[in-house]
């Protein structure tokens, strides 16, 4: 009886190896598995004869349906990973423009300044925080101690998204509402930066994007001064730019910031250019953030990740940075 089903096993053996395509093999499984199939005639017979060979003859079918089963499913792995393959080969696209050894992809220039940067704070030990590109109103202004009114909250410099209430959420028009999340997330000491791609209704020209990238850093500790501010800048300014620049104060206003300042670089030949804001963390912002400020106090300063690689690679041209030209990119 093993003979006669061995037999089978290996008569089946040859005609799923002879399969071409998953068409023939399945038609092949109903030949072999299906209803008028060897072992599920010889099944029907098993209630005619003695419990001993139905015992025999049950565990022989057993046995060889199982055998049928796993020959089948590798034959179907296989020609289904042939199949994928053909299926790539011919969908495959050659996108070697020029040759290769002269075409290499590489981080984009503002990809490399962000990376640079966050390496940069990380080792004078700070963490990097992120948060949502679409906001809500409270923690984009409201927390950040924008009055109602105020000039940024119109709908001509916000692109506000159409959900919920009119004018509750928006695309962020800065990285600042990230501070709020780390101190409503985070108990102080605080020593983080946020850097994030923001929004704001502008018309593209050499200086202004309405898509563009930030960086925030924000210190909140006990007993924090407007000289650990000054310190700070001048230690990112010599280590970013070099010791031949050094870093200035001016006094300007914020809203989230008192007192408030605007921090310039000078480079060695003597031109100062103006980098970013800072100031010390509002009273009125750590009480939003869910801290004391009698126990408490920060400083925050930012600029944009765009126009310092501006400044670094001396670019003229905002507009170059997302215009993806590879000419320009590949200097970089």
């Amino acid at each position: 009886m093993n003979q006669e089903y061995d037999s089978h096993l290996e008569e089946a053996k040859g005609k799923i190896e002879d399969s071409v395509d998953l068409e023939s093999l399945k038609k092949l499984e109903a030949e072999l598995l299906g209803k008028n199939s060897v072992t599920t005639q010889a099944k029907r017979s098993l209630g005619g004869l003695e419990p001993e060979e139905r015992r025999e003859l049950g565990f022989i079918l057993n046995e060889t349906r199982t055998k049928l089963e796993d020959m089948l499913s590798a034959k179907r792995k296989n020609l289904s990973s042939e199949l994928m393959q053909e299926q790539l080969e011919s969908e495959r696209l050659d996108l070697t423009e020029f040759d290769r050894g002269h075409r290499l992809g590489h981080r984009h220039v503002v990809t490399q300044t962000w990376e640079r940067l966050e390496d940069l704070f990380i080792g004078m030990g700070y963490t990097v925080s992120e948060g949502p590109e679409i906001e809500d109103e409270w923690h984009n202004f409201g927390a950040l101690n924008f009055p109602p009114g105020h000039p940024a909250r119109d709908m001509y410099d916000t692109l506000y998204v159409d959900y919920g209430e009119p004018m509750s959420t928006l695309l962020r028009t800065h990285t600042s509402p990230v501070q709020i999340r780390v101190m409503e997330e985070e108990e102080p000491p605080i020593y983080s930066i946020m850097p994030g791609r923001v929004f704001r209704s502008d018309t593209a020209d050499a200086t202004h994007m309405p898509v563009f990238h930030q960086i925030e850093a924000l210190v909140i500790d006990k007993g924090i001064t407007f000289g650990d501010l000054a310190g700070t800048i001048e230690a990112f300014t010599n280590a970013y730019f070099g010791k031949d620049f050094e870093s200035r104060l001016r006094p300007s206003y914020f809203p989230f910031t008192e007192p408030s300042a605007e921090f310039d670089i000078r480079h060695p030949g003597g031109k100062w250019l103006e980098l970013g804001g800072c100031g010390m963390v509002h009273p009125e912002v750590l009480r939003a953030g869910g801290l004391d400020p009698e126990e408490w106090q920060g400083f925050a300063f930012g600029f944009g990740l765009d126009r310092l690689a501006l400044m670094r690679h001396e670019i003229d041209d905002l507009r170059e940075l997302f215009r993806n030209d590879y000419r320009f990119l590949a200097q970089f």
